[in-house]
């Protein structure tokens, strides 16, 4: 009696030439190149997010925060340097650098895939190939 794995067995022991295709892509669709890198962009914001808090959890955890503070003290007197630096400052400015940055990454992958298609015309495309198995 024959299974399903021998008759897969067998098929795999003829050899069939792998069609080999040559591709050249001349074209990058510019709304989806904003799509891929706006979510690009989201994934590198909460990246942005989660380092800012983790680098001041262990800064403050470490006990730097408070030797900062006690330097800056011995030179201005009374002004202390944690009332600038807290949680929620630092989660504000992580928040402002997040949002800058989705904007300015997924400009620049519109900006790049409109200098593709404008170079596509000088130069041809990208030429790629393909085979199947």
């Amino acid at each position: 009696m024959s299974t399903v794995a021998d008759k897969l067995a067998k098929k795999s022991t003829h050899k069939t030439s792998a069609k080999q295709v040559r591709l050249r892509l001349v074209y990058v669709d510019f709304w989806s190149a904003v799509k891929l890198s706006f979510l690009a962009a989201v994934a590198l914001a909460v990246v942005t997010v989660v380092t800012f808090f983790l680098v001041f959890m262990v800064v403050q955890t470490t006990g730097l925060i408070d030797k900062v503070d006690e330097f800056f003290q011995s030179f201005s007197g009374d002004i202390s340097i944690t009332t600038f630096i807290g949680l929620p400052q630092v989660m504000a400015f992580a928040a402002i650098v997040a949002i800058l940055n989705l904007i300015v990454v997924t400009v620049l992958g519109a900006v790049v895939a409109g200098i593709y298609n404008l170079a596509v015309k000088v130069t041809g495309g990208l030429l790629v190939g393909f085979t199947s198995n």
